[in-house]
């Protein structure tokens, strides 16, 4: 077999074995195979696609680069959520207490963010010394003792995932469904979790701009999954708008807690009761509307937040920010952001807005970088809110001032005015299952 004769068999359209994958697979990871013919196959790939069965199969390739996570103890009480990224997007530090507390095991591995805001690890390491390394036996203890923990990603994990997107990442081959279809899933299926709600984000601020696409995605992913036995579903949720008032790592910490205790922007709060209510529906055999019951009132009943308090505690942080999460909002230098004219906020570009809130230092330019854990944006007002000139509808912060004019400049172009209210966008747009 040859990598030569296996690219121009895609270059042709032709359909992949199994057998074809795998040696592609293991000949990359063992530098048998140079990177310019890896990455002629990966563009022959986003040219010509790949059917249900050779995305399966190439995802199965890439888990067995490397180790897995057995939680196979937790039985189908195993759950993991996955969103495709978004701006002020901080649904798992909501939805990882509530489904704890109705006894569901959150084993979770999580990464840095690089671009608009960190990652959900760059946000936990807001509150104070929260570790996020832990040994497996930790791991898996911690979540057998109070359902829940969140780690960093597991380098044993898919390592061939990390190496072939590094590839894509400089080969213009990223914008590929069934690449990014087994990337997101031979990790996901790599952690171990018997159920798997997936978050697919459409829309300004995130990478698949509307329905159709993240239907297409949806509906990939979901048959690796269900390939691998697995139980999987994806809501297609709007991202055109921020996810909620806060974008920034501690700010989108002190929002989840807000959410949790009963409060929070409503956008927010009904993103993650829809996604935990999946996720219970799913592992418990329930339907959608008792398992909706069942997070309203982990929520109502403090039981959730609760649960939260107990994850934080476990993991070395500082609980003392759930308790007065306001310790959470500020930095060295705040700046109010006024309206630029009297009207309807008609439109707030998401991805324009994660843009200022990184140049105040929320978010990283290169994977190395140090973020300003208390960097970001609070927004005050939303889409069809009626503003007035020189309102304060936002409040900006960071610990340099001259970072100021370049976000607001930002935030100029965001933000759009109209002299009618505009109407509301749905906020989730499908269920795939």
């Amino acid at each position: 077999m040859r990598i030569y004769d296996i690219i121009d068999k895609k270059r042709h359209g032709g359909v992949l074995s199994k057998q074809e994958l795998e040696f592609f697979i293991n000949g990359y990871m063992k530098n048998e195979i140079a990177d310019y013919q890896a990455s002629s196959l990966l563009m022959a790939i986003c040219i010509m696609g790949m059917n249900d069965e050779e995305t399966l199969n190439l995802t199965r390739a890439m888990i067995s680069s490397g180790s897995v996570v057995d939680l196979s103890k937790f039985g189908s009480l195993s759950v993991d959520k996955h969103s495709t990224g978004g701006v002020g997007d901080k649904t798992t530090l909501i939805i990882a207490p509530i489904v704890a507390s109705l006894g569901l095991k959150v084993a979770k591995m999580s990464g840095r963010g690089l671009g608009f805001t960190g990652g959900t690890i760059d946000k936990l390491e807001s509150l104070g010394d929260f570790t996020t390394s832990l040994s497996q036996s930790q791991f898996i203890s911690q979540v057998e003792k109070i359902g829940v923990c969140v780690v960093g990603q597991n380098e044993a994990l898919a390592p061939a995932d990390k190496k072939l997107y590094a590839l894509r990442d400089v080969t213009a081959t990223v914008e590929s469904v069934p690449l990014i279809a087994s990337s997101i899933m031979s990790k996901k299926l790599a952690s171990g979790a018997s159920t798997i709600v997936l978050d697919v984000k459409v829309g300004s601020g995130a990478f698949m701009k509307n329905a159709t696409q993240g239907k297409e995605l949806a509906s990939a992913m979901i048959k690796i999954g269900k390939g691998y036995g697995k139980s999987v579903c994806a809501l297609i949720t709007n991202m055109n708008i921020p996810l909620g008032y806060a974008i920034g790592n501690s700010l989108e910490v002190y929002e989840a807690i807000s959410v949790l205790s009963g409060r929070g922007e409503e956008r927010l709060r009904q993103v993650a009761i829809a996604l935990s209510a999946r996720m219970v529906s799913l592992s418990l055999g329930l339907d959608i509307e008792e398992a909706t019951k069942m997070v309203e009132v982990a929520i109502s009943s403090g039981k959730a937040l609760e649960k939260l308090r107990e994850w934080v505690q476990a993991q070395g942080g500082n609980t003392r920010y759930i308790d007065s999460p306001e310790l959470l909002v500020g930095n060295t230098y705040a700046y109010e952001y006024k309206a630029l004219q009297n009207g309807y906020i008609s439109k707030i570009n998401a991805e324009s807005v994660g843009i200022s809130s990184m140049l105040l230092g929320a978010g990283r330019t290169k994977k190395d970088q140090e973020i300003d854990h208390f960097a970001g944006i609070l927004l005050k007002n939303t889409l069809g809110d009626y503003v007035k000139k020189g309102d304060t509808i936002a409040t900006l912060y960071a610990k340099d001032k001259s970072l100021f004019e370049g976000s607001v400049k930002m935030l100029d172009s965001a933000i759009s005015y109209s002299s009618s209210k505009p109407t509301n966008e749905p906020l989730i747009f499908d269920t795939v299952s």
